[in-house]
C-alpha cells in the first residue's frame, strides 16, 4: 500500500503538470489564431503597399508614352502642314506655267520666260534631298525592363527570425498627462522604467462608454493619442498593451475616463424654428457601425492623432431642447477652436485661433477642432471682413476632406456656399437649392448638426436659410469653412 501510494503521488503530479500543459497548449491555439489575424494584415498591408507603389509607377510610365505620342503626333502634323502648303505653291506654279506655254504671241512670251524658268528652278530645289523624307518614326523606342521586378517579386519570401525576444512588459498609463475636454479623451504612456525589451507599439482600446467590450482605436508607435468623437458626459474604460514580433503584453491597468458636461440652465432662444420632436436626446454609443472600426495594423490610427492634448475655444452648443418654444434649457457648451494642424498651409489664424483668413484668392478649407458623432449641436460664424463679393462656404466635414478647394466639392463635406446675394448647398460637387439671400460684414451663419435625426441645417443672421440642407448624416463630422483672401471668419 505504502508502495502504490507513493507510485500514485509522482503518477498525480505529471497528471497535475499534464493539465497545466494542456491549459498552456490551448491558450497557444488562441495565441496563434491571434497572432495570424495580426500577420495577415501586416502581409496584406506590405503587399498593398507594392501593388500602390507599381500603380504609382505604371502612371508615370504611362505619362511617358502619352508625351512621346504627342510628341511624334505634333512633329508629322507640322510636316503635314508644311508639306500641303509646298504643295499648294508648286501646283499653282505648275498650272500657270501651262498656260504661258500656251502663248501664242513669241515677244510676250519670251518677256516672262527668263523669270518664270529661274523660279520653277528654284522651287525644284526648294523640294530638296530630305525634305519627302519623314522627320519622325512610327516605333516606339522605349523598352520596358520588367525581368529584375519579376525576379524580385518571385523570390519575395518570409524572413524567420532565428532568434525570439520575450514579449514586453505592460506599458504604463502616465495619469499625470491623461485627461478630457469636450468630448476628447487624451492618454498617454511608457513602458516601465527596467524594462529592456524592444518595443515594435502600442494598441490603445477603448469601451462604447457604455460599459460594453473593448474596441482598438489606435496601433502605432506613438505612446500619446488623442481620440475624438466621443459622447459627451460619459463613462469610458482604456487600457493599452505593448507589441513585438514575439508577442502581445499584458493590458496595463484599466483607466476609467469621464467626458465633459458643462451644464447650466439659462434662457435661449432657437436660431430658428425645431420641430418638437427634437425635445428628447438620447445618449448613445460613440462607436456607431460608420466609423468603419476594422482590424488595423502597426502605425495607422482610425481616430485623429494628436501630439498635445490642449484644446481652445469657438463656441459650440449642444443643446437639450425640452420643447420648441421659449422657456428654459439646459445647454451643454462644447468649446472649441479652429485646428491648425489640419488646415491648408494658406489659412490664416489669429486671436487664439478663433479667428480665420486665407492668403490665397483660391478657397482653402480649415475645421474645427472637436468633431461630433451624436446629439444635436449648433454653432455660429461671425462675417468680420466681406470684399469684392466672394463665396465662402460653411459646414461639417470628414477630417481627411480635400484642403484645396471649395468645401462641398468632394463626398468628404456637406456644405452652404454663400455671396451677397443668394446661397447653395453642395456635396460632392453637386448644387442645390438656391436661395435668395446672402452675407455682407457683420452677418452671422449658423450651422444645425442635428444627428439624432441625421441632418444638417443653417440659417444666416438667425433666419433658416433654404430648406433642410442634408439628410442621412452618420459618421464623425469636424465644423468646417473655406474662404479666400477677401474673406475674414
Amino acid at each position: 500500500q505504502s508502495q502504490l501510494s507513493q507510485a500514485l503521488n509522482g503518477l498525480s503530479d505529471r497528471a497535475k503538470e499534464a493539465k497545466e500543459f494542456l491549459v498552456q497548449l490551448r491558450n497557444m491555439v488562441q495565441q496563434i489564431q491571434e497572432n495570424s489575424v495580426e500577420f495577415e494584415a501586416c502581409l496584406v498591408a506590405q503587399c498593398d503597399a507594392l501593388i500602390d507603389a507599381l500603380n504609382r509607377r505604371k502612371a508615370q510610365l504611362l505619362s511617358r508614352v502619352n508625351k512621346e505620342h504627342e510628341h511624334k503626333l505634333k512633329v508629322v502634323r507640322d510636316q503635314i502642314s508644311h508639306c500641303t502648303v509646298k504643295l499648294r505653291q508648286t501646283t499653282g506654279l505648275m498650272e500657270y506655267c501651262l498656260e504661258v506655254i500656251k502663248e501664242n504671241d513669241p515677244s510676250g512670251f519670251l518677256q516672262i520666260s527668263d523669270a518664270l524658268i529661274r523660279r520653277v528652278h528654284l522651287t525644284e530645289d526648294q523640294w530638296g534631298k530630305g525634305t519627302l523624307t519623314p522627320r519622325m518614326t512610327t516605333d516606339f523606342d522605349l523598352n520596358l525592363d520588367n525581368a529584375p521586378l519579376l525576379q524580385s517579386i518571385h523570390q519575395l519570401d518570409f524572413v524567420q527570425m532565428k532568434v525570439s525576444s520575450p514579449v514586453p512588459a505592460p506599458p504604463i498609463l502616465q495619469l499625470e498627462d491623461c485627461c478630457t475636454h469636450n468630448n476628447s479623451a487624451t492618454l498617454s504612456w511608457k513602458q516601465p522604467p527596467l524594462s529592456t525589451v524592444q518595443v515594435e507599439g502600442y494598441i490603445l482600446e477603448l469601451d462604447d462608454g457604455n460599459g460594453g467590450q473593448f474596441r482598438e482605436v489606435y496601433v502605432g508607435k506613438e505612446t500619446m493619442c488623442t481620440v475624438d468623437g466621443l459622447h459627451f458626459n460619459s463613462t469610458y474604460s482604456a487600457r493599452v498593451k505593448a507589441f513585438n514580433k514575439t508577442g502581445v503584453s499584458p493590458y496595463s491597468k484599466t483607466l476609467i475616463l469621464q467626458t465633459s458636461e458643462d451644464t447650466q440652465s439659462e434662457e435661449q432662444t432657437l436660431p430658428f424654428p425645431v420641430p418638437l420632436e427634437r425635445s428628447q436626446l438620447r445618449r448613445m454609443s460613440p462607436f456607431s457601425s460608420t466609423l468603419n472600426l476594422q482590424p488595423s495594423f502597426p502605425g495607422r490610427s482610425y481616430f485623429e492623432l494628436r501630439s498635445s492634448a490642449h484644446q481652445l475655444s469657438l463656441h459650440s452648443s449642444l443643446q437639450s431642447l425640452n420643447s420648441a418654444v421659449d422657456i428654459k434649457k439646459m445647454v451643454a457648451v462644447a468649446w472649441f477652436s479652429f485646428d491648425p494642424a489640419s488646415a491648408h498651409a494658406d489659412i490664416i489664424f489669429s486671436n487664439d485661433n478663433l479667428t480665420v483668413t486665407c492668403n490665397s484668392y483660391d478657397d482653402r478649407v480649415v475645421l474645427g477642432k472637436t468633431g461630433f458623432s451624436k446629439g444635436l449641436h449648433y454653432w455660429e460664424l461671425s462675417i468680420d471682413r466681406y470684399d469684392n463679393h466672394p463665396d465662402p462656404a460653411f459646414g461639417v466635414a470628414r477630417i481627411d476632406v480635400l484642403k484645396d478647394a471649395m468645401l462641398g466639392k468632394d463626398d468628404k463635406a456637406w456644405a452652404m456656399y454663400v455671396d451677397n446675394n443668394r446661397s447653395w448647398f453642395m456635396h460632392n460637387n453637386s448644387h442645390t437649392n438656391r436661395t435668395e439671400g446672402g452675407i455682407t460684414k457683420g452677418a452671422t451663419v449658423g450651422v444645425l448638426l442635428d444627428l439624432t435625426r441625421r441632418t444638417l441645417t443653417f440659417s444666416i443672421n438667425e433666419d433658416q436659410q433654404g430648406p433642410v440642407a442634408f439628410e442621412n448624416l452618420e459618421g464623425l463630422f469636424f465644423p468646417a469653412v473655406s474662404l479666400n483672401r477677401n474673406v475674414q471668419v
